[in-house]
């Protein structure tokens, strides 16, 4: 039976259990020791068979694929989320969930560039440029500030996370500080072109998106 077949196809109540057990487990080993770490160790941590592993994600690529795919899940909700806060303050508050995020995923984020669908991190972006758009209509962020901007502040705070490892692990809280209040300062984009929508999709690796799947609460 073809992976793909058997990830279609509806779970029986254990099979889901075991999935979400392996899925956490692989979260917590890779934050851990990163994208080297074993399907045994995987399993392991789960408290499963390796087979059980095996039966679900046929490779380590497909359980990092799983892995990126529910992390998109888990930030397009939370941007939805903190659109509804008022007064623009939503970017503020999505941009320390993505801080928090990338520190769970410390030791492989940078793995999970490129291996999530493309529709759904547009559809993320386009969150992102609503919260922007919000917040700069409240005066909290300066206007000539650009989507591309934002992303190029998540590459800055990823680089702050994996650079302090266990030694600073909250060093990203203050970074985001000053960069947030940078982002308020008039004339804070004056030195160049912000990076377009165009090369992110380029760095990412995602194309251009098929479809507008839905990237709302994971499905199993």
């Amino acid at each position: 039976m073809a992976a793909t077949d058997a990830q279609a196809r509806p779970l029986r109540r254990d099979a889901v259990r075991n999935h979400q057990l392996v899925v956490a487990a692989a979260r917590e080993v890779l934050a851990e020791f990163g994208t080297d770490a074993s399907m045994e160790l995987i399993a392991s941590r789960a408290g499963v068979g390796v087979g059980t592993v095996y039966r679900r994600f046929p490779n380590k690529q497909a359980l990092v694929d799983e892995i990126a795919a529910e992390m998109l899940r888990e930030l397009v909700v939370e941007a939805r989320t903190a659109l509804e806060l008022p007064d623009g303050a939503g970017l503020d508050a999505f941009v320390r969930v993505v801080g928090r995020s990338l520190s769970t995923h410390r030791g492989y984020a940078d793995k999970l560039v490129g291996h999530s669908k493309a529709s759904c991190v547009e559809q993320l972006r386009d969150l992102i440029t609503e919260l922007l758009v919000a917040a700069q209509a409240s005066g909290r962020v300066a206007p000539e500030i650009e989507l591309g901007d934002v992303m190029a502040l998540f590459w800055g705070m990823r680089g702050v996370v994996e650079t302090g490892g266990e030694v600073v692990p909250d060093a990203w809280q203050r970074y985001l500080d000053i960069q947030l209040a940078g982002l308020r300062s008039p004339g804070a984009a004056a030195s160049g072109p912000a990076v377009t929508r165009a090369q992110l999709r380029e760095i990412s690796g995602t194309g251009e998106p098929e479809d507008g799947g839905a990237c709302g609460a994971a499905s199993t």
